[in-house]
């Protein structure tokens, strides 16, 4: 050997700084549960929100629900709805500023009441100029409304800019209402193609999660303000254009390893009307979401009663094909079976990882090994 310890110890300290610098920036999957979906409820139809469930039971009873599952009926019975937004953008709309105050106060409310899904949130407006104003006024008075903790989502982000100075206002306002400094987090929607794809080449997502400083949570698509702007005609935006697969791999490769979460968009096309339109409406849902499960979106927007049952009969069974031969694989790669697939480490984590979201969603009763296990091998 013609190494020296000085020869090893120069090459630490040559690449001290870029082990430093990916234990920050690739601390790996954000530890805890993800749900499977964020349920958008325009803030001044916020009352009916905790109907979700009896109306998505009601609908798959008198539309003879093709995919009848005891464990979906008692998830919609229990927990209907995981992850709920209320919505002061696209889907409250513009408003005057009394009208839109008063939906700020009526909301908060409606919440302080509870009860409330485990994850929750609100989206403002965008901080783009026309809205901006109104954006922060909204966030400033939601804070002042509503006591607990919940995430911002920040719509129609064009480029690092716009996150910066999120952060900034995220610090203000932190100790303005003297909460402890990171409180406050938010989730970036990527639903332009500059949010992907920067003028001068570079991948923009990436930039934006490194704006963030350690506050966004997660990177949701949206599926019709990106095909639109990406000039895909009306007839053919959806979440399976090869366009929109675009715009979620590049989200997909910036977030890997981060800590950041990936949601998929939502369909348009909801479970309503006659008997032939809602099968029509529910087939296309459930395909849907299996496709992003399929490729590593495991939450997704919805936007409908109606698509509750879709949304975790396609979840649960997706992660019940798997369970059996997820297991397996990992049984033989720690007692270093022979198969005939050769297995690396981050193979069992992905593994533990499934099982593990198999067991959160409510997909899995028995994950073939202890949740303490699995976590660790995650």
């Amino acid at each position: 050997m013609r190494l020296s310890g000085q020869d090893y110890d120069e090459i630490d300290v040559s690449l001290a700084a870029h082990d430093a610098f990916l234990r920050a920036r690739y601390p790996g999957e954000q530890a805890g549960r993800q749900p499977v979906h964020t349920v958008y409820v325009p803030a001044d139809r916020l009352g009916d929100f905790r109907d979700w469930g009896a109306i998505a039971l009601r609908t798959m009873d008198e539309n003879d629900f093709p995919w009848p599952d005891p464990a979906v009926r008692a998830k919609l019975e229990r927990e209907p709805i995981e992850d709920l937004r209320v919505d002061f953008e696209d889907g409250y709309g513009v408003r005057d500023d009394d009208q839109e105050d008063s939906a700020v106060r009526k909301a908060a409310a409606i919440l302080a009441a509870g009860p409330t899904p485990p994850f929750l949130g609100i989206r403002i407006k965008s901080l783009e100029a026309a809205t901006r104003r109104r954006s922060l006024r909204t966030l400033d008075l939601f804070l002042d409304s509503y006591q607990s903790l919940f995430t911002v989502t920040l719509p129609k982000v064009s480029g690092p800019d716009q996150v910066k100075a999120m952060v900034t206002l995220c610090e203000k306002l932190e100790r303005s209402y003297g909460l402890s400094a990171g409180a406050l987090t938010f989730e970036i929607q990527i639903e332009l193609p500059s949010a992907v794809l920067a003028a001068d080449g570079t991948a923009t997502v990436a930039r934006l999660i490194t704006a963030a400083g350690g506050r966004c949570t997660g990177l949701h698509y949206g599926t019709y303000d990106y095909s639109a702007a990406a000039g895909v005609a009306a007839a053919y935006q959806s979440m399976e254009h090869p366009a929109a697969d675009y715009a979620k791999a590049v989200m997909q490769a910036a977030a890997a390893q981060t800590g950041v979460r990936l949601c998929d968009g939502s369909t348009n096309i909801l479970p309503v009307g006659g008997a032939a339109q809602v099968r029509e409406a529910w087939e296309l849902h459930r395909r849907l979401v299996r496709r992003s499960l399929e490729r590593g979106y495991y939450q997704g927007w919805d936007l409908h009663p109606a698509q509750l049952p879709t949304r975790f009969a396609a979840t649960y069974e997706f992660f019940r094909d798997g369970r059996d031969a997820a297991v397996t694989r990992l049984h033989r790669y720690l007692d270093r079976q022979e198969s005939g697939i050769a297995d690396e480490p981050a193979t069992a984590r992905a593994l533990a990882g499934y099982l593990l979201r198999g067991l959160d969603c409510g997909a899995l009763d028995d994950a073939g090994f202890p949740r303490a296990e699995l976590t660790a091998l995650s």
